[in-house]
């Protein structure tokens, strides 16, 4: 049978009327309306999660512990399992460099996020050459194993030692002074 619009209706239960509170004692919830007698949860405006009755809060009574780093880099992960199952199922090409890009375009990452890490869970037979921000070594070694290669960006440089930062600020003044 084909549907009309005339016989288009809700799932049984789809729709639940509201309940009518304080509407006399045959209703079931006259009266009080089901809160109860008296106090301050009997009325409105009440805002008492966590509330000790002037008692300092449990919440406030604990230290507060660590912090959230807000340069924290958030990097994409994958496995070698994962590559393997998307090379084979010919999502990705195995000629061309895969880096992050390719990896979003064949809907294996949903989000590249802050670059992607490799991790060596599973096992890559495929010969690829990556492009990616990081691998662990165990990822690297099998990439390599496989007659594949990594191209990871350089590590950053040591921060100075408190000496060479005097020294580089002591030559930026006579540099100054010198002009």
């Amino acid at each position: 049978m084909t549907t009309k619009l005339n016989h288009l209706h809700d799932n049984p239960g789809a729709r639940k009327k509201r309940v009518r509170v304080g509407r006399g004692i045959g209703s079931g919830l006259g009266k009080t309306a089901g809160r109860g007698q008296k106090g301050q949860t009997s009325r409105s405006g009440v805002a008492i999660n966590g509330f000790e009755g002037g008692q300092m809060p449990l919440h406030m009574r604990l230290p507060k512990r660590g912090f959230n780093n807000i340069f924290r880099k958030d990097y994409a992960v994958i496995n070698l399992g994962t590559l393997q199952a998307a090379i084979d199922a010919g999502k990705l090409d195995t000629k061309a460099v895969i880096d992050a890009e390719a990896l979003v375009a064949a809907k294996v990452l949903t989000h590249a996020r802050d670059g992607v890490r490799l991790l060596g869970v599973g096992a890559l037979t495929a010969k690829v050459t990556l492009k990616l921000a990081g691998a662990s070594a165990s990822a690297k070694a099998a990439v390599e194993a496989a007659g594949g290669s990594i191209e990871l960006p350089p590590p950053p440089p040591e921060p100075l030692s408190r000496d060479e930062q005097k020294a580089a600020r002591a030559a930026a003044r006579a540099a100054k002074a010198g002009k």
